[in-house]
């Protein structure tokens, strides 16, 4: 039996990459190909876990059943006590000159 030529073993190679739509890599060099290949994990992950549903969120849905979330009432309550003793957050600075790091040095 006679030897096939490397050169007409490459082109084969070659051309059964494009009839099966597999990349041609002839170097073998890392193409990440194996995980573009794969299906994605998002939509597996997003359908396993269940919607979790909270009053919030059906307020939010349905704004005419007028309901409200005791909870964030009262944290937002808590948040308005704690600014009118002087213990909220600052301000957050609109520009560079108003931020309070410009003045620090390292």
């Amino acid at each position: 039996m006679a030897a096939v030529s490397s050169s007409r073993v490459t082109a084969l190679l070659k051309l059964r990459s494009t009839i099966f739509q597999t990349a041609w890599n002839p170097t073998g060099i890392r193409t990440g190909a194996k995980y573009l290949r794969g299906n994605l994990r998002g939509p597996a992950m997003a359908n396993y876990y269940p919607m979790q549903l909270s009053i919030s969120k059906i307020a939010g849905k349905y704004p005419e059943l007028e309901l409200c979330d005791e909870d964030e009432q009262e944290r937002l309550d808590d948040v308005a006590s704690r600014k009118k003793r002087g213990k909220g957050a600052p301000k957050k600075a609109k520009d560079k000159s108003q931020s309070r790091r410009l003045g620090k040095r390292r």
